[in-house]
């Protein structure tokens, strides 16, 4: 098999979210339809016109050591509790070379963020001109740095083959998956570390999107203001932590004897050149993503059972991306089962595609597809077959896939497709 034609699987997965502090308490979250939001205490919050959000159900201080955490901004922290998790997972026991089943210069990371270290950057300007110069801290370059996440990560496991950060809004973390398929396709490496983390629960971000009219202002019902599909949604809810996965190729992990969860069959790309902030009407762009998606794995839309749903609970945005699976599956799209699980996580931004590729890795696996929460009056251009209230089994034989959609501010469309062994 020559090298740009090798085999991608997942061996390890790991996660810190709003539903819990690993991926296994997230998929039990999942499953059970709990939402992870939350109101927003304390002073700073008070004033916003939103005082809602999903932030981390475990926090990284009773996790990682003060030493440790205190040099790490909190989207870094995230990505190592999830890498951490992931590559224990895989059945790594040490960092690349301490473990000889992976060679230093055979393992990369791709950590990717959609906004970097946004809160080290803004607490840090504020100890500035609260206490002075010198009290800023020296961490603080690589602290809000975006690459630092993958970097730190890259570090824990001694990896150097690459490591990398790509910026793509809310399709960063699909994007690192993406971007990691490849680096083992083209044998530049047999193991990439890959996912995505977010941290930006902090007023201004916050205030910002309130502003642009992209948030829920349900304050009086928390757990309710995530409705992908509803009638009734008003726009997203900001969430935060990290999803991650390690990715080998076929032959790597038989020759170690790995667990694998299933095979990545690739990924789709387009742009909708459309606005900086606003979902292209139509589903144009993510239309183009999933069809290049085909063209480029020859998934057959009749194996395909399950999408994880980008669904972010905007009223354009959901819309939008049900019409673009419609006019790309046609009459398929009636077999398969979506999933909106932002639902329950709230948005993640960067770290979205990061935790819903884990979903919808463990979906596949246990061929069971997680719930939407808060559908109760079903938007009436929604057509598509939402899982709603209950999980949903997925055929239990014969291969089966499953996509993952992320898209982001700029117009940056991304899918990433996979398949049971």
């Amino acid at each position: 098999m020559s090298p740009t034609n090798r085999t991608v699987v997942v061996t390890g997965i790991g996660a810190t979210t709003p539903l819990g502090g690993d991926s296994a308490s997230t998929w039990e979250g999942l499953l059970a339809g709990r939402s992870g939001v939350k109101p927003l205490e304390g002073e700073r919050f008070a004033e916003l016109p939103v005082r809602i959000a999903a932030p981390v159900a475990v926090d990284p201080s009773e996790v990682l050591p003060r030493p440790l955490a205190r040099k790490l901004d909190r989207s870094a922290q995230f990505a190592v509790i999830a890498a951490r998790e992931a590559w224990a997972d895989a059945g790594y026991t040490a960092p690349a070379g301490e473990d000889e089943s992976v060679a230093p210069d055979r393992l990369g990371t791709v950590i990717a963020s959609g906004i970097g270290g946004v809160t080290t950057l803004l607490d840090q300007y504020d100890v500035l001109k609260e206490k002075g110069v010198r009290r800023v801290s020296p961490h603080t370059v690589p602290m809000l740095m975006p690459n630092g996440p993958s970097a730190n990560v890259g570090l824990e496991v001694n990896a150097q083959a690459g490591v990398h950060t790509p910026v793509s809004a809310c399709a960063s973390g699909a994007e690192a998956i993406g971007y990691a398929v490849e680096m083992i396709r083209t044998g530049r490496a047999d193991v990439v570390v890959a996912g995505g983390t977010e941290a930006a629960i902090h007023p201004l971000p916050i205030a910002a999107f309130a502003n642009m009219m992209a948030m829920s202002k349900n304050n009086e019902s928390p757990q309710t203001a995530s409705r992908p599909y509803d009638k009734a949604r008003d726009g997203f809810v900001l969430g935060e932590g990290a999803g991650v996965v390690i990715l080998e190729s076929a032959e790597h992990a038989a020759k170690r004897g790995a667990r694998v969860y299933c095979e990545v069959l690739g990924q789709g790309l387009s742009a909708d050149s459309h606005h900086i902030a606003q979902p292209e009407p139509t589903g144009r762009g993510v239309a183009a993503a999933v069809q290049n998606l085909l063209d480029n794995t020859g998934l057959d839309p009749a194996e395909l059972v399950h999408v994880n749903a980008h669904a972010t609970s905007t009223p354009q945005g959901d819309t939008a991306e049900i019409k673009a699976l419609r006019k790309v599956l046609g009459d398929d799209l009636d077999h398969i089962a979506i999933s909106a699980t932002k639902s329950m996580t709230g948005h993640l931004l960067g770290g979205a595609g990061g935790i819903e590729t884990v979903a919808t890795v463990l979906a596949l696996y246990h061929r069971l597809a997680p719930p939407t929460i808060n559908v109760d009056a079903l938007d009436d251009d929604i057509d598509a077959d939402i899982v709603v209230g209950e999980p949903r089994k997925l055929p239990a034989d014969g291969p089966i896939s499953a996509i993952n959609n992320s898209f982001g501010f700029g117009g940056h469309n991304v899918t990433l497709a996979f398949r049971t062994v």
